[in-house]
């Protein structure tokens, strides 16, 4: 049996809404894409932190949701933090409406190659990075924020080693805001914040 993992890579993000204060919106990104991991079947979830944003884990965490703390909030860092898993996902936390379905395509390409990324649609960056473990020795050092699939392919000992997925947007700035589909459902903690934003 496959052990698979799907991870929040709860980073600190540098952007909110007018009115919004950031650590109340950080908290309700994190919250949602917590909330949408639980849905997952066939898959365990975790949360990854720094050691000073221990209390965000907290404060999001369902009861029995493992935490990994890291020294930097990286991919690569939580790829190395990981252990007893044979697949694991990693997921940008600013994304409070993404389809898990989504995630269980990012996941699929593991049973043929090396390494699955999802780009972020509208770019640049990525959504998240699955590989199988342990990790494979040419992964480069991953900025979810910057690098795309190609900084992959070129790294790779083969290009098709590198599945690219469909993408999904991020909330990183302002423009990102109106890729918000109000009629999906989820994201509650992310939309009660932006009730008063939109008019």
């Amino acid at each position: 049996m496959v052990r698979r993992v799907v991870v929040a890579l709860l980073a600190p993000v540098a952007w909110s809404p007018p009115g919004v204060e950031l650590m109340r919106w950080r908290t309700a990104l994190a919250e949602d894409v917590v909330d949408l991991l639980a849905t997952l079947a066939e898959v365990e979830t975790a949360l990854v932190v720094t050691p000073a944003d221990r209390w965000l884990a907290d404060a999001v965490r369902w009861p029995d949701t493992p935490v990994y703390e890291v020294p930097e909030p990286t991919v690569n860092a939580t790829l190395a933090a990981l252990d007893g898993y044979d697949q694991a996902a990693v997921v940008a936390a600013d994304a409070p409406d993404l389809p898990g379905l989504t995630l269980g395509k990012l996941l699929r390409p593991l049973t043929s190659r090396p390494v699955a990324v999802a780009p972020v649609e509208g770019g640049p960056g990525l959504l998240g990075v699955a590989c199988r473990l342990p990790v494979p020795a040419w992964l480069p050092a991953l900025d979810l924020d910057v690098a795309g699939p190609a900084d992959l392919r070129r790294a790779a000992s083969a290009p098709a080693d590198v599945a690219v997925t469909p993408g999904w947007h991020r909330l990183r700035g302002p423009a990102d805001l109106a890729a918000l589909d109000p009629a999906v459902e989820g994201w509650e903690a992310t939309r009660a914040l932006l009730t008063g934003q939109r008019t």
